[in-house]
């Protein structure tokens, strides 16, 4: 309590004002949401043009903007407020926000997708993967990554970084330069030490021609991810408080040193990096512009909800669809996978995730002073992934 009272008697007014709406996060999670219902949409309804393929795969990156807008709404929540037994009471807000629907997601794909071999589990999903998913600890295998649950990468990435924040903040507190320099003492490690033993290592394990599945799980894994949410506390910060000319000298070591390792190890992260650190700043730049579009705004409170069923509208949109692949056939693909997303995340709003939300304000309320957070705070969470 006492570190949460120090971290919000250090907010200056000036740095506060960029978050004193959640309009603009929600923007944000709009976008994020958009880009990757594109890249997914893309997969199964191609264009066949070149550049219109290749631009609604760039969606990809709303995943990254998800983790700097998460890294950043949980500074902002954890700054506002102060409460008794923060750290428990932040596990329970996270915990029933995104497991409920996740829980229900796993049945459901099972019995869309089976459990046989496939490009995410190459020796077909079991009782372990099954496990290593609803315990949220699917990130740290393999074949448990995407296997389940299509996509859930990245809320294993969330999940790990929601159980390591308390103690990052409370260590770390608004010294925005210790979350960078630690996010490049991850990154060194995981480029320089770390994926070249795991690749070998997983290599063997699965046996030859089973190398670009075991890169690729090691691209998405937490340790490769974590630095994206630790600049994204550090942003939070540095647009709190005021950006200095220290905060470009330790992104440029930072760009610096990644691209040694990247030229010593053949780890190809440098370009992942680069790409993270533009779209830090584009969030950010939106942020200070405290940009609002309802539409977006809208998808992007639904935005959790959507990312775990669009998956299943493709599916169920491809085994029905009558347009052959096309233009005309990609854009009326990702126009109805995203209204029926949307409808989908209206309904599990009101039967699930509603329900998950009251339950967790009366267990974090109950016997405690009364929470600091503003009205606006209180939407920005409602709205998280």
């Amino acid at each position: 309590m006492q570190g949460q009272a120090r971290l919000a008697a250090g907010r200056s007014e000036q740095g506060a004002a960029p978050f004193g709406r959640s309009h603009t996060l929600d923007v944000l999670r709009g976008l994020a949401i958009a880009g990757v219902m594109a890249i997914h949409v893309s997969q199964s309804f191609p264009s066949n043009i070149h550049a219109v393929d290749y631009a609604f795969m760039c969606g990809w990156t709303g995943v990254n903007v998800f983790y700097f807008v998460s890294a950043m709404t949980m500074c902002l929540m954890w700054t506002q407020r102060v409460e008794t037994n923060p750290t428990r009471k932040f596990y329970i807000r996270r915990v029933l926000r995104i497991a409920p629907l996740f829980w229900l997601a796993i049945p459901v794909y099972l019995m869309i997708n089976g459990t046989g071999p496939s490009d995410n589990a190459p020796n077909g999903i079991g009782p372990v993967q099954v496990i290593l998913t609803a315990t949220f600890l699917h990130g740290f295998w393999p074949d448990s990554v995407n296997s389940v649950v299509p996509g859930d990468w990245s809320i294993a990435a969330e999940m790990t970084f929601y159980l390591v924040f308390p103690i990052l903040v409370t260590a770390f507190g608004s010294r925005r330069h210790l979350y960078v320099a630690l996010a490049i003492v991850l990154h060194l490690v995981n480029v320089c030490l770390f994926k070249p033993w795991a690749f070998a290592l997983f290599s063997a394990y699965y046996g030859p021609g089973h190398e670009a599945f075991v890169w690729t799980t090691l691209h998405i894994s937490f340790l490769n991810q974590l630095p994206v949410f630790l600049v994204g506390c550090a942003l939070f910060f540095s647009l709190r408080d005021g950006f200095a000319r220290s905060d470009a000298a330790i992104y440029a070591v930072f760009v610096a040193l990644s691209f040694v390792a990247n030229r010593v190890t053949g780890s190809h992260e440098f370009n992942y990096l680069m790409i993270n650190l533009v779209l830090g700043a584009l969030v950010a730049g939106c942020i200070k512009l405290a940009i609002r579009f309802k539409p977006l705004e809208a998808l992007g409170r639904n935005s959790y909800s959507m990312y775990l069923s669009h998956f299943a509208v493709i599916y169920g949109l491809r085994q029905l669809w009558p347009l052959a692949d096309g233009l005309v056939s990609l854009i009326i693909a990702y126009v109805v996978t995203a209204a029926l997303s949307y409808i989908v995340a209206r309904a599990t709003w009101h039967l699930v995730e509603r329900r998950a939300q009251d339950l967790a304000h009366r267990l974090t309320s109950a016997g405690s002073e009364r929470s600091t957070v503003r009205t606006a705070v209180a939407a920005t969470a409602a709205g998280m992934r």
